[in-house]
């Protein structure tokens, strides 16, 4: 199997992001982007750097609504640093 590039690689992760954010406009969350699904899945890497990128995916892949509005009222309550 070929290796992707670090512009394939990001383009992959994006078009993940943006079908989880498609999948949360389907049940309600009408104003979610593929940026707020990527600070929702690696917030949590701040301090760890980059993990893994089976890890990445799959915690893309098992993000949960309400994980993500969880993380969305958070992200509201104390602004745009966390």
């Amino acid at each position: 199997m070929e290796e992707m590039n670090d512009m394939e690689m990001e383009q992959s992760i994006e078009m993940l992001c943006c079908s989880k954010a498609e999948e949360f406009r389907l049940v309600g969350y009408e104003y979610v982007t593929s940026k707020d699904v990527w600070n929702c899945v690696s917030h949590k890497y701040e301090k760890q750097g980059i993990p893994p990128l089976h890890q990445l995916v799959n915690d893309i892949l098992s993000l949960k609504a309400t994980s993500f509005m969880n993380f969305m009222t958070v992200s509201a309550y104390r602004g745009s640093s966390f």
